[in-house]
């Protein structure tokens, strides 16, 4: 099988969604992965959990993982923030010599310009939306919510500080991904943020820029030879269907064709 890869596939979550299974984030790709031979295990941190308390709770999972299969290390594909809590997990928890490779999908790696702007704002004003947001989600399953540290952690001012203090480990292989849309019609739900992101940092998924997704061994951007391009959302499958144009999207025209063959490389480098 393509994809029976030496340790098990851990899937980590991005902002503002959990792990259900019964509307998985990352769509159709995992029953496909499984299809061709991946164990396949979740991060199941919460949604706006800071990027600390989420990484306590992935080093849990991954730790009852190996004891669960009886592997030595697993295989961690994480997408947007996801991203970072795994490399501060892997870094400052001491998780290094369970994680044989991290591969981060558009993960913000250099933070937010147009973070720095809403941080700005009166922090009486983000407080109050922290209340609300952290509020609701936590209506919706999230243990610890925290908005206001989210947003805080990934200005770019603090990003950097991050990426001083969470060096990569000689012990894992990492690699990065990133993509981004075509224009501001690509994906109607990221339309406005599609906009602000552009006029501040330049090509982005809607989400996240390509410049701060950039980390070691990059590979990308992904946008397609078509008029759409590959969003933040496309980048899970939100849509469930896929992303065809009349030119093939750079070999990419379906999502998890893209992990199918992105498993498949993990595996025959030996992971």
């Amino acid at each position: 099988m393509k994809c029976d890869t030496k340790y098990p596939i851990f899937m980590i979550h991005g902002i503002g969604f959990r792990d259900n299974k019964y509307f998985n984030y990352w769509g159709r790709t995992p029953k496909v992965l499984i299809e061709e031979g991946s164990l396949i295990r979740y991060g199941s941190q919460d949604s706006w959990g800071s990027i600390e308390e989420n990484a306590l709770t992935i080093k849990e999972r991954i730790l009852f993982v190996i004891k669960e299969t009886s592997a030595k290390k697993v295989n961690i594909i994480a997408h947007s923030k996801g991203g970072i809590d795994a490399r501060y997990m892997i870094s400052s928890l001491d998780m290094s010599q369970y994680v044989a490779s991290l591969t981060t999908i558009q993960s913000p790696h250099h933070g937010s310009k147009v973070l720095d702007i809403i941080s700005k704002f009166p922090k009486f004003i983000i407080k109050i939306v922290s209340f609300f947001v952290n509020l609701w989600f936590r209506l919706l399953g999230d243990k610890s919510p925290d908005f206001y540290s989210t947003v805080s952690s990934l200005t770019t001012k603090n990003m950097a500080h991050f990426n001083e203090i969470n060096q990569d480990s000689e012990n894992v292989y990492y690699q990065s991904y990133g993509f981004k849309m075509k224009n501001m019609f690509s994906d109607i739900f990221l339309m406005f943020p599609y906009l602000v992101t552009k006029l501040f940092e330049g090509d982005n998924d809607g989400i996240v820029s390509v410049k701060s997704s950039k980390w070691t061994n990059f590979k990308g951007p992904y946008s397609g030879k078509g008029l759409r391009g590959i969003s933040h959302l496309d980048e899970v499958d939100f849509r469930r269907t896929s992303i065809k144009t009349k030119k093939q999207n750079d070999g990419i025209n379906d999502i998890p064709k893209f992990y199918l063959e992105l498993v498949n490389q993990l595996k025959d480098k030996g992971y």
